[in-house]
């Protein structure tokens, strides 16, 4: 199968081995994201750069799950799209393609992100070495063209075991890691941007539920309805823009009965 992008798509999918076009991308809207203005600026300053050819970053976005980690790297399409910025998603573990992927970007004039959603890996994961010399470079050049922007609800992407924190030792009064906990500091390092994404506050997940409803055309908000988004929350044990949505739409469903 021809691996070729076509030059009309905004976004590709890697599937059997050749650049799938997405029909209908999901441009996420940059202002609709709350609760995340430092993240924003950053990643946004270093695609803008990015796709005006200036030296630019591979991005780590890390944190708790449903804060906007995805939704972010999918808005840089709908921000910097019309611009010449292309996206590719990539499943974690199709990374061992990385040179078959890139192969066909290098010479267009377009800028591409690799978009890796959820990466977590093994130690001994083929898909681990590929990355690193994704990042680092390795006999062959890499392109100035292609960037990756991984997301990861894992701080240094693989798992992190009791063990190793019996590897940790005192040196001249400091605490150094082991050796363990080094290769994957080392590998979340390489990534030249790292953003963190904490849990949301109260605060900023009602502001998130008052901006769904908004969206779906329920301007309904006093006491009970603050109330119930928060036992909604309380019921998944997350205060998250993921969940925010959630109650959202099935408030708003609810609603119009």
């Amino acid at each position: 199968m021809n691996s070729e992008p076509t030059r009309s798509a905004l976004a590709y999918r890697w599937r059997n081995a050749a650049l799938a076009p997405i029909v209908h991308p999901q441009l996420q809207a940059l202002d609709e994201l709350l609760g995340i203005a430092r993240q924003k600026t950053e990643l946004l300053a270093n695609t803008r750069h990015f796709v005006a050819g200036r030296p630019a970053n591979h991005a780590l976005l890390t944190g708790s799950r449903g804060t906007g980690k995805s939704s972010l790297v999918k808005a840089m399409l709908s921000e910097f799209g019309q611009h010449g910025l292309r996206l590719v998603e990539v499943p974690a573990h199709e990374l061992t393609d990385l040179p078959d992927i890139v192969a066909p970007l290098r010479e267009r004039a377009e800028r591409f992100i690799l978009y890796v959603d959820d990466f977590s890996v093994q130690a001994n994961d083929p898909a681990l070495a590929a990355l690193k010399a994704a990042l680092d470079g390795g006999i062959e050049e890499a392109p100035d063209n292609v960037l990756i922007y991984a997301t990861s609800n894992r701080r240094h992407l693989m798992p992190e075991f009791k063990h190793e924190n019996d590897e940790y030792r005192f040196q001249e009064g400091e605490l150094h890691p082991g050796e363990s906990s080094e290769e994957k500091i080392a590998l979340s390092e390489r990534f030249g941007l790292w953003l963190s994404f904490p849990p949301f506050n109260q605060e900023q997940f009602l502001d998130a539920v008052r901006l769904h409803l908004r969206r779906l055309g329920c301007e309904i908000w006093n006491e009970e309805v603050e109330k119930a988004a928060l036992r909604w929350a309380l019921g998944r044990a997350s205060r998250s823009g993921r969940v925010a949505m959630q109650f959202a739409r099935d408030f708003a469903a609810r609603a119009a009965d």
